[in-house]
């Protein structure tokens, strides 16, 4: 089955290890993504603040070559790139002005967008789209021995998400449930981990996490689950600092559902990019073999 692809930077940057586990978990399953040509940055979250308009053309610009195409619906994994795509077409059916000048800059490059490209995650295609059954059909070892929290973060689930409880979440608690993981009751698995706060205030970028990292070790887990190349830096990169400044061990490996799928499936550490992730000791990397 065929899904239009949009990565997005991050899944080229700091989140590749993201993008290999998922392109990995696709082709084993039998998912076939056809990337957007010429595909452009969304803007993220901070363009909004210069302008407005701007950020709309941006990310209007891949929906539009993509709806040429004869595509309908895109899948992006990126949390942030999901929540601007989601937000532009809600602005564009609910603002006529916002989408008649959007189009007015689209039209200098021979563009046009309707504003109706249905904006997807994986989380939602996995599991609403059938693909369970073919991930219980690859399993090749059950990773019965872990106990794990799925951390969802904040932006995926609000404001605009439709196919999940924003919360209390479960599609990624059921995903990882197929490989044998027990998840564990995660009361945090919406609270923010601060984004760029850890920039800004770091202090208080910190203590968010912090209190994420706690909580996972407090319920004995032997890894976290997450979705968002920015949650998975801020829990992963942060803890070093976080244990020198609260003096405390909460340090635990951060790993994506697609890795924790893949790992179940029979594909390699160095594939899934689990050999970046920065809090792989050597320890927990022999107990994955």
């Amino acid at each position: 089955m065929k899904y239009f692809y949009y990565p997005g930077c991050s899944l080229r940057g700091m989140g590749k290890a993201y993008e290999e586990s998922w392109l990995k978990v696709c082709q084993k399953i039998g998912i076939h993504l056809e990337e957007i040509e010429d595909w452009n940055c969304c803007g993220s979250t901070t363009y909004l603040g210069f302008d407005e308009i701007k950020s709309l053309v941006l990310v209007s610009r891949n929906l539009a070559m993509l709806e040429k195409e004869g595509g309908s619906e895109v899948i992006t994994p990126c949390i942030a790139c999901y929540y601007l795509f989601n937000r532009t077409n809600h602005n564009l059916r609910d603002y006529p002005q916002l989408k008649t000048e959007t189009n007015k800059m689209l039209q200098e490059v021979g563009l046009t967008y309707s504003g109706n490209v249905k904006v997807r995650h994986p989380l939602d295609v996995l599991v609403n789209d059938g693909w369970m059954e073919k991930i219980s059909q690859n399993i090749e070892k059950r990773l019965e021995r872990f106990k794990a929290v799925c951390y969802y973060g904040c932006q995926l689930l609000r404001p605009y998400c439709e196919f999940d409880n924003p919360k209390n979440p479960k599609n990624m608690d059921i995903l990882v449930s197929l490989t044998g993981v027990d998840v564990l009751d995660y009361p945090l698995k919406t609270k923010c981990c601060g984004a760029i706060i850890t920039s800004n205030i770091p202090e208080k970028g910190l203590e968010l996490v912090y209190v994420l990292l706690k909580e996972a070790r407090k319920r004995k887990a032997d890894f976290i689950v997450v979705t968002c190349p920015l949650c998975q830096f801020n829990l992963e990169f942060q803890q070093e600092k976080i244990m020198k400044v609260y003096e405390e061990d909460v340090g635990l490996p951060i790993l994506y559902y697609t890795q924790v799928l893949g790992l179940a499936m029979g594909i390699s550490l160095k594939e899934l990019g689990i050999t970046r992730c920065l809090t792989l000791t050597p320890e927990f990397e022999r107990s994955l073999i």
